[in-house]
């Protein structure tokens, strides 16, 4: 301990200058919009840098265990999948349809940082502008939902969970074809809520969520959950349900981000209608 404060003392000048560089920072982000991004921005980067390198020295210990859940990603992935498929390099797939053309790729990344625990939690990537990733992605695995990509950097991107207050999906109960909105009210990582279900319609424990298609982001009947509870409330004429997630969120080690090549196009066109009222 003596040693420690004689170290302390003999480089007192230097510490102090750092704790005000530290202070000084915090100030300016503080009261500056601008500066307050680019702080933001080199933060990300350089905390980025250090997951994804922590990341590449805990997965080498997990190597064979991802590589077989890649090999079962892909062969899920082209399961789900309906329509004619031309892979474009071993990082991605395009999902083609013979009268429409290319409507939605997949890319493949890595997860390397991720929280289950908080109210709003959230998901790093090792994808990011540099391949082609942008903010309203889907991002799924091959069990199901994972988020939706909200901000991404040349190399990172910064995906909002399911498990998040601000994440609402728009969900299908598959036997019925009734539409409702998944979101997550906390609690369990493992389980979220189907809401604006109408009361009339007959739901069973047991049934399967999986996305409407209506979002413009998540390909329709990517596996949401599975119907666990069933609650209406007198008076009530939507139904709140209990389900459990299909994707294991807490364990996540590879996922695919979702591009919809027709979502501008489609955006465009709900606009121009929105305009014309």
């Amino acid at each position: 301990m003596r040693h420690i404060l004689a170290f302390i003392w003999k480089y007192n000048f230097f510490f102090l200058f750092l704790v005000l560089e530290v202070a000084a920072l915090i100030l300016i982000a503080n009261t500056s919009y601008y500066q307050s991004a680019v702080l933001n921005r080199i933060t990300y980067g350089v905390s980025g840098n250090i997951l994804n390198t922590w990341s590449g020295i805990t997965s080498y210990f997990r190597l064979r265990d991802e590589n077989l859940q890649l090999a079962a990603d892909n062969i899920r992935l082209r399961q789900q999948l309906t329509r004619n498929q031309s892979s474009t390099d071993t990082l991605s797939v395009a999902v083609t349809d013979t009268a429409t053309g290319i409507q939605y790729r997949y890319t493949l990344a890595k997860v390397i940082s991720n929280s289950t625990n908080r109210r709003d939690n959230y998901i790093m990537l090792n994808k990011g502008r540099k391949h082609g990733i942008n903010r309203d992605m889907a991002v799924i695995n091959a069990d199901g939902v994972v988020g939706t990509v909200v901000s991404t950097s040349d190399n990172f991107s910064w995906v909002m969970s399911v498990l998040n207050k601000h994440s609402k999906i728009s969900g299908r109960i598959n036997r019925l074809n009734q539409m409702g909105t998944v979101v997550w009210q906390g609690g369990s990582p493992m389980m979220g809520t189907l809401t604006d279900l109408p009361a009339h319609v007959k739901v069973k424990t047991g049934d399967t969520i999986t996305t409407s298609g209506f979002s413009h982001i998540f390909p329709e009947n990517i596996p949401i959950g599975t119907v666990r509870h069933i609650a209406l409330n007198k008076g009530d004429h939507f139904y709140t349900i209990q389900f459990n997630f299909a994707a294991d969120l807490n364990s996540l080690g590879t996922v695919y981000i979702v591009k919809n090549l027709y979502q501008h196009e489609q955006q465009e066109l709900s606009k121009q209608v929105i305009d014309e009222k």
